[in-house]
């Protein structure tokens, strides 16, 4: 594979420096680096990739049902002699493990990035897994941006290194990086020729077990070499300043260990996959304390110490939980007996206020998800949930959810549950807390819902499913899917019939239901509950977010209320419990949040609220 030669397009003005977020820096290096195809699905805290790189000229951009597909779509680009830009969150990578280790034997015929979104402190995630490991797993060169600068210029950077090696390239930012802004140059697009036949070459592109074989070999030997080229490249760099002390880190963190010890020496570590023995050995040499600080997992501090390069802290230091700080760092430092750690960040920080409301995570006002946890919650089976905003269906007030680990898992751990649960005794009547049910979104169903489902219909289960169908991913921002009508890039395009697809796996209990409705929600759950073959329950309502849904609000009449609180079991945003004047708990409706659903009205035992005719003020939208 030969490197790609590029010129420059001279017709975009690019003296210039904006104030981007490290994905929106990415999104930018990419277009600079003349990225051809860029494939994602959606995944906090790597979403606005995608979203940002779809707003350039000469880019094709797509959501892809999930990581896996879109892996392999940027496989092929490359293959094809067009660079590619793949992105996931951290745990989007563990969908796309598959062709993304295949992908490092095969190597590149055009530039191939991946960016890895982590998420120290599970921000929004369901665990704080450090993918900095899967570089080394796979054999491939891993970069980590320190801020949005970094980001853009990695980005670019990656390319050249990609087709230097032969190698597809792992991109690490985490939930800082990505979301942070800072100043980034701004240069111009790489033009290469136009892509117009298809190269052969069966022995590289064709992971059989020969071939793989001897691609094996190929592969080590890239390791040695990059390794050789860490110890001298651009990523990599030594600051010297007290000799006392010598940090090495990388990423984020590296800003944080800045602010805690400022008059320290640092090898700062851009590429963190292979590591410059040579360099870090020189560096070790030159101070007489030498700490590596990073979060999540000890990756560079274990590496180092196989090196056999003396270390005088890692993570006996610094927790392998959650995100570090400069004031974590220099609290830790300074318990070392560290000198000139940064004495204001080890000052008393003040006690937490007292007595402020939690405010946990919540559906939206108008949600159609909130009627059918509140049906959930009534019938008290078990349920098996998924990732998306129904996820929340299992805190207060709904308490609904009871299992749930990954995307696409509700129907196939319902399933499981189902085959664990030895059957009643004969005439035995079945209990509905052991009932088993699994909800998951639409998005998620595209994404590895579907073969979930096709696992109970064909292993003869009999759960029953309900898809929560609000036509968009909402969770993260509100992305099309292959369900929606429309890809990323705004054109229209042929969407998945979600109950014909059902009926094409074989699923013969098929019903629909207003989510809205909680009598006739609550009667086809339990008909369902009831049937002794696998069902599909499809609760379909837009997304009032991201569709601006609006009806007729609803009041409360204060005569008729008398406090009972039935209706705070909807959970919704809209409702306040207040004190009249008399000191009685009644309860109020914010016109400006309610979003005229009706669920609070249903629960209403004693009819005290009634939707207004004619919506007024701020309601009327």
């Amino acid at each position: 594979m030969a490197e790609k030669t590029a010129t420059i397009d001279k017709t975009t003005a690019a003296e210039a420096v904006e104030i981007l977020s490290g994905n929106e820096a990415i999104a930018r290096g990419a277009w600079e680096a003349g990225v051809k195809l860029a494939a994602a699905y959606p995944g906090t805290p790597s979403t606005e990739i995608l979203e940002s790189l779809a707003e350039y000229e000469g880019v094709y951009c797509e959501w892809s049902p999930n990581e896996k597909v879109a892996m392999e779509v940027g496989i092929g680009s490359s293959v094809g002699g067009g660079r590619a830009l793949v992105c996931m969150k951290h745990v989007g990578l563990n969908v796309a493990a598959d062709p993304f280790f295949s992908s490092s034997y095969v190597g590149v015929e055009a530039g191939l990035v991946i960016i890895s979104a982590d998420d120290p402190g599970t921000h929004s995630s369901q665990d704080e897994q450090d993918n900095r490991n899967y570089a080394k797993f796979a054999r491939v060169p891993l970069l980590e941006p320190a801020d949005s600068g970094e980001a853009k210029d990695f980005t670019v950077a990656a390319y050249d290194l990609s087709e230097r090696f032969d190698t597809p390239v792992l991109l690490r930012t985490t939930t800082r990086t990505s979301h942070s802004k800072s100043l980034v140059s701004l240069g111009e697009r790489a033009m290469f020729e136009p892509v117009t036949k298809l190269k052969r070459d069966w022995n590289k592109y064709s992971m059989m077990p020969a071939n793989a074989r001897v691609r094996h070999p190929l592969v080590e030997q890239r390791v040695l070499d990059l390794a050789e080229y860490a110890e001298a490249c651009e990523f990599n760099r030594v600051e010297m300043g007290d000799p006392k002390v010598g940090i090495i880190t990388s990423g984020v963190v590296y800003g944080y260990a800045r602010e805690a010890i400022p008059g320290a020496s640092f090898l700062k570590l851009g590429m963190v996959y292979p590591l410059p023995r040579k360099l870090i050995a020189d560096f070790r040499s030159k101070v007489d304390k030498l700490y590596v600080v990073e979060e999540s997992d000890p990756f560079l501090e274990e590496a180092i110490r196989v090196m056999g390069i003396e270390i005088d802290g890692g993570k006996d230091l610094n927790t392998l939980l959650g995100e570090l700080s400069a004031r974590s760092i220099a609290e830790s430092l300074s318990q070392a007996g560290t000198p000139g750690v940064n004495q204001d960040l080890l000052g008393d920080v003040g006690s937490e206020a007292a007595d402020l409301p939690g405010r946990p995570p919540t559906f939206c006002p108008g949600c159609s998800h909130r009627g059918v946890f509140v049906t959930l919650r009534k019938l008290r089976v078990f349920v098996s949930g998924d990732i998306g905003c129904y996820g929340m269906g299992a805190l207060p007030p709904y308490d609904a959810t009871h299992a749930s680990t990954c995307m696409g898992a509700s129907i196939s751990m319902a399933h499981g549950l189902a085959k664990a649960l030895d059957p009643p005794e004969e005439n035995g009547k079945a209990n509905l807390r052991n009932k088993e049910v699994g909800i998951i979104g639409d998005s998620t169903f595209m994404h590895s819902g579907i073969t979930s489902l096709m696992d109970v219909v064909y292993n003869g289960g009999n759960t029953v499913n309900i898809i929560v169908d609000n036509d968009t991913t909402a969770m993260t921002g509100g992305q099309e899917h292959p369900g929606t009508g429309k890809t990323l890039m705004g054109n229209p395009a042929t969407s998945v019939d979600i109950p014909a697809l059902c009926k094409a796996i074989g699923v013969k209990r098929i019903v629909h239901v207003d989510p809205y409705d909680l009598e006739e929600l609550e009667r086809v759950l339990r008909e369902e509950l009831a049937a002794s073959e696998v069902s599909v329950v499809i609760a379909k309502a837009p997304c009032v977010l991201q569709f601006k849904v609006r009806k007729p609000i609803y009041q409360v009449d204060a005569e008729l209320c008398i406090g009972c609180k039935l209706c705070l079991k909807a959970g919704c945003g809209a409702l306040n419990l207040i004190e009249d004047s008399e000191g009685e708990n009644k309860v109020e409706i914010d016109v400006g949040d309610c979003a005229g659903c009706g669920v609070c009205s249903q629960l209403c035992k004693e009819e005290a609220i009634s939707q207004i005719a004619v919506a007024e003020g701020k309601g009327s939208r």
